[in-house]
């Protein structure tokens, strides 16, 4: 019997690039677990891609999980563009070379080890797990800059 699993994903930056935090919050079966971080130079799109990133990595098992993201770059680049990046070598339609292309083959590789259904939510709406993704991001943002949250 497979458990169930959900996974809040945000990430912050102060500036962008500038100094930046990544956030998400896993619930398992109801229970809850935090994870947050930052570093003190980079952008939100690699924020919000090191978010999903440490969620998944933090798993432990095969079990099906559901990513709930308010990026739709990382919605869309993980569940449609990155079928082509990869067909073209890793370049856009434009033969321009991926950016982030190192957080998107982890990624790739992560969620390969599960059956990940993405949901995009919007941001700032109101939705439960998406704002304490967003709080644990802000404090990555404050880890990263060295200011307290």
């Amino acid at each position: 019997m497979s458990v169930r699993i959900d996974i809040y994903t945000d990430g912050a930056c102060k500036g962008n690039p500038g100094p930046g935090g990544w956030g998400a919050l896993l619930t398992v079966d109801g229970t809850e677990r935090e994870l947050f971080g930052g570093e003190p130079l980079t952008t939100n799109n690699r924020m919000e891609l090191r978010a999903v990133i440490e969620a998944l990595g933090a798993l432990d098992g095969t079990d099906p999980v559901r990513v709930h993201t308010d990026s739709q770059y990382v919605q869309k680049g993980i569940s449609e563009w990155i079928v082509s990046w990869k067909r073209r070598g890793w370049k856009t339609a434009d033969n321009k070379p991926v950016k982030n292309q190192d957080l998107w083959q982890q990624l790739d590789a992560l969620a390969a080890r599960h059956k990940v259904e993405w949901m995009w939510v919007r941001g700032h709406n109101g939705h439960p797990g998406n704002e304490r993704a967003d709080q644990l991001a802000n404090r990555g943002v404050s880890s990263a800059s060295g200011r307290s949250a």
